[in-house]
């Protein structure tokens, strides 16, 4: 029988990601895991009381394509009563398998071959396969460093907006580097896309996870970017259940019929029980919200109280889970190496920066994630002050 053609691979420059590499690399090392992006503890008990009781009620076949009803009106009501935003749980709001996904089919809803799509280095890793495999062109924008925060260039990308320009993403809070945007940002924007035809895609995954009191600034807080905007959000961040990979994607009528087009047949429908579970949970208890930051918050500044003393240098996140720690002062290897390096010796898994941009950033950095009880956060500072 003929042996089938060898593959040519749509995306050849793709391993196996950083996150995996890291997990395992902890899991085989008998390492503290601070590399990937997920917490230590459990979800509120309630919630999972409230799966078991949908899986025994019989919630147990296809959920509707767009999402189970009572979960779109209860995404439709956090969006009003958080960014006074009113958006129609019918035609504006689609629940996804996870964020991913919701980003994916995004991408390949809107991305033409030949188009260009804007992305700000540090720049999360699943963005530019899905532009590849949608036939664009990624172009990588650098955030700045000012006055110790990780900003956007906007002269710079006001000179990368071009006729080609079909999407910019955004991830805010960001990943890695916990930048946050401001109301000036979102008038930046604006300004610059608005004789443009450029979408928004917003990763906004870690929309309740932002500390020293901000607010954070969706871009459906701001009537312009609104007309053009995908807005993706992760219900495994909020509620501290990532495996359930759950999310939504949030955009004007028209957009998510396009959207829609692609979901159905990336993922058609998700887990139904849990998706029923959340929208009970989300009836039950909207202060949910509103004490996440604080408790991330107090995560956050243990770890770095933890590691003051040590020869990293930092400056605190102002959101997400992650810690940026700066080893420049330790070391000049390269950061994929030392990341390596310190599961290894001293049994600390982190995520080197590196691997998020298309050119390596100033100074030598690592990622932390600190979504982890306190005593894992103990044990590992103790690993990393010995250096």
């Amino acid at each position: 029988m003929p042996m089938p053609q060898s593959i040519q691979s749509k995306l050849p420059a793709v391993g196996t990601t950083i996150f995996t590499v890291m997990s395992q690399l902890a899991a085989e090392c008998g390492a503290i895991n601070l590399s990937q992006g997920f917490p230590s503890f459990d979800p509120d008990p309630e919630l999972k009381r409230l799966i078991d009781h949908h899986v025994r009620a019989g919630a147990n076949q296809y959920a509707p394509m767009p999402g189970v009803p009572s979960l779109r009106r209860e995404i439709a009501a956090k969006v009003l009563r958080l960014y006074g935003r009113r958006v129609d749980e019918n035609t504006e709001v689609t629940v996804c398998t996870g964020a991913t996904e919701g980003l994916f089919s995004t991408v390949q809803a809107i991305v033409r071959p030949g188009d260009e799509v804007i992305v700000f280095d540090p720049a999360y890793d699943s963005y530019e396969p899905a532009v590849v495999l949608a036939g664009g062109r990624t172009r990588h924008v650098p955030l700045i460093v000012a006055d110790n925060e990780f900003r956007i260039d906007w002269q710079r990308l006001a000179d990368t907006i071009n006729d080609k320009t079909r999407l910019i993403i955004l991830n805010f809070p960001q990943n890695p580097t916990g930048a946050v945007l401001t109301q000036d940002d979102l008038e930046s924007l604006a300004a610059l896309v608005r004789d443009s035809d450029a979408f928004l895609l917003s990763d906004e995954v870690y929309e309740h996870i932002i500390f020293d009191g901000l607010a954070h600034q969706s871009l459906l807080r701001h009537d312009e970017l609104w007309q053009r905007s995908f807005v993706i959000s992760s219900f495994g961040k909020t509620y501290h259940a990532t495996g359930w990979k759950v999310g939504y994607c949030i955009a004007p009528a028209s957009l998510t019929a396009e959207f829609r087009k692609v979901h159905q047949f990336t993922t058609f429908a998700v887990v139904t029980p849990i998706q029923h579970a959340l929208a009970d949970y989300m009836a039950k208890t909207p202060e949910h919200y509103d004490i996440l930051p604080a408790f991330y918050e107090a995560k956050r500044d243990r770890f770095c109280a933890l590691v003051q003393d040590s020869r990293f240098r930092f400056h605190p996140a102002k959101g997400t889970f992650f810690q940026i720690l700066d080893y420049s002062e330790i070391t000049d290897e390269p950061d994929l190496q030392y990341a390596k390096r310190l599961t290894h010796e001293i049994g600390v898994a982190s995520i080197p920066v590196s691997v998020f941009c298309e050119q390596p950033p100033p100074g030598r950095k690592l990622r932390f994630c600190f979504a982890k009880d306190d005593a894992t956060l103990e044990q590992a500072a103790m690993k990393l002050c010995q250096l």
